[in-house]
This record gives C-alpha cells, sequence and structure tokens, in this order.
C-alpha cells in the first residue's frame, strides 16, 4: 500500500470520528430545539419524535408573555453580560500591554503572581467574596455579578501573549515620533491585535451569559435574576414544564449565536494565532 494511500485511509477514518463525534454533540440541541415546539404530553414520547407531532408556537409565547417574567431575565442577562464584557476587554488590554511593552521594576513577579490567581478554582472565592461584597453593600445587586467579571487573568495571559509577538521596533519607532504610551496602545497595539481581542470577546461573552453559580449566591430578588438562573422560575412545586423550559433555553442561545456569527471571521483567525503564539 502506498504511502498516500494510508494517508488517505487514516483521514478518512479521522474524518468519520469526528463526523460521530460532532452528530453526537449537537444531538441534544436538535432535541431541545425539537422539543421547544412540542406540546407538554409529547415530551418524553418514546422512541424520540424528532419532528413534532403536534407543532406549536405556544410554548415561545407563554415563555415571553405568560406570568413568569422572562423578558426581565432576558434585560438582566444583557446588562450584565455587556457591562462584564466591556470591562473585562478594557482591563485585560490595558494590563496585558504593560506587561508585554512597558518596562517597569518587578515585572515579570508581579505578572506571575497575578497568573497564580488561575489555580484556585472561583468556589473557593465564594465565601470570602460574600462576606467582602455583604460589607460594600453590593450583595444582592447586579455589580455583585459584574465587578468580578471585569477583571480575568486569563484574559490579561492572552493579550500579553500577542502584545509580546509584536515587534518592538513599531513602539520604538512610535516614541521616536513622540507617542507616548496611550498613543502608541491606541493608534499601534490594538489594530494589531483585532483577532484576539474578537476572540476572547466571545469567549467572555458566553461565559458571563451562562453564569449559574454567581447568580445563585450573591442575588435573592427575583426581579434580578439573570437567564441561568430565571429557568428556574419554570419549575413548580408538583411538576416542571419542559417544553417552556426547552424554548426559554433556545430564546437564550440567539445572542450568543449573533455573537459568533458577527465574529467568526476574526474568533477563527484568533484560536489559529493563539495556538501558534500561546
Amino acid at each position: 500500500m502506498t504511502r498516500n494511500m494510508q494517508n488517505m485511509i487514516h483521514k478518512s477514518i479521522l474524518t468519520f470520528i469526528m463526523l460521530a463525534l460532532s452528530i453526537i454533540m449537537v444531538l441534544p440541541f436538535l432535541w431541545m430545539l425539537s422539543t421547544s415546539f412540542k406540546l407538554e404530553a409529547d415530551v418524553f414520547n418514546f422512541p424520540i419524535q424528532w419532528v413534532p407531532p403536534s407543532f406549536t408556537l405556544d410554548n415561545y409565547r407563554d415563555v415571553w408573555l405568560g406570568k413568569v417574567p422572562f423578558y426581565l431575565f432576558y434585560l438582566n442577562s444583557i446588562k450584565v453580560t455587556s457591562i462584564s464584557v466591556v470591562g473585562v476587554i478594557c482591563t485585560s488590554l490595558m494590563a496585558g500591554y504593560a506587561f508585554a511593552k512597558i518596562q517597569f521594576k518587578g515585572r515579570h513577579v508581579l505578572f506571575m503572581f497575578y497568573l497564580s490567581t488561575l489555580m484556585f478554582p472561583d468556589q473557593m472565592m465564594l465565601v470570602p467574596r460574600f462576606i467582602f461584597y455583604k460589607f460594600l453593600d453590593i450583595y444582592n445587586t447586579h455589580w455583585a455579578l459584574m465587578l468580578p467579571g471585569m477583571v480575568s487573568a486569563f484574559g490579561t495571559f492572552l493579550m500579553r501573549q500577542f502584545f509580546m509577538s509584536l515587534p518592538n521596533e513599531l513602539f520604538e519607532s512610535a516614541r521616536i515620533d513622540g507617542c507616548n504610551h496611550f498613543k502608541t496602545f491606541i493608534h499601534i497595539a490594538l489594530p494589531l491585535v483585532k483577532p484576539a481581542v474578537v476572540a476572547f470577546v466571545i469567549f467572555s461573552f458566553v461565559w458571563s451569559w451562562n453564569d449559574y453559580e454567581n447568580p445563585l449566591i450573591f442575588l435573592s430578588k427575583a426581579e434580578l435574576f439573570t437567564i441561568p438562573l430565571g429557568l428556574l422560575s419554570f419549575q413548580e412545586e408538583n411538576r416542571t414544564s419542559y417544553a417552556l423550559i426547552m424554548a426559554a433555553s433556545v430564546s437564550s442561545l440567539l445572542p450568543i449565536f449573533i455573537v459568533f456569527l458577527a465574529g467568526q471571521k476574526y474568533f477563527v483567525q484568533g484560536i489559529a494565532l493563539t495556538g501558534i503564539k500561546g
């Protein structure tokens, strides 16, 4: 058997395996989408009916216009996610640029200390943060979700890696022309790391949008709930409305799809460059 034939067989096997894994990953989403258009009585029919036997839009109507204020949960998620993403992008970009291109004493030690915070799981910090938020009087407010989301050691590390890959000659030329660090950062550095910024925006958006743990711990008022916590409102004492939950879940995925499709081109570039430079 020739080498080309062996390579073709290996690629075919790998393609088949990846296709099978992709189908396995997509099936739960297809079931969720199908269930969102079913009657409650048809949700758990076996075998699974991928095409709803009684197609209905009542689930979406009940989600958006029913007694559960899903629209309010939606607005809360948009507010928390938007402010958190803007904040974390600003802090990560500025910190990454400072650690990569500004020479100051103790830079490497400070960066390693900052990066070491990634070793501590978020669950470990829940009680200290709870006490701290109560002291600052921001417990049971959206600030308890947005402030921690504005700082990311991973984002700083990612941005630093991209800034370090830029040639120092560009920044030296800018300083010769009279640019300070702020002008150099805005006019030279930022345009060159656009793929990394878009990739990190998508990651940050998904993390913040899907966050369940922090709202569960730091929010108790129903009018402040975000979507992951608000989905529990469709569970009653004696029954759970799975069709409504699936309709709400499909609705909650729309912003993620929009953000990903809008930045897909730069996202792929950012992931590729991260693999090369990381």
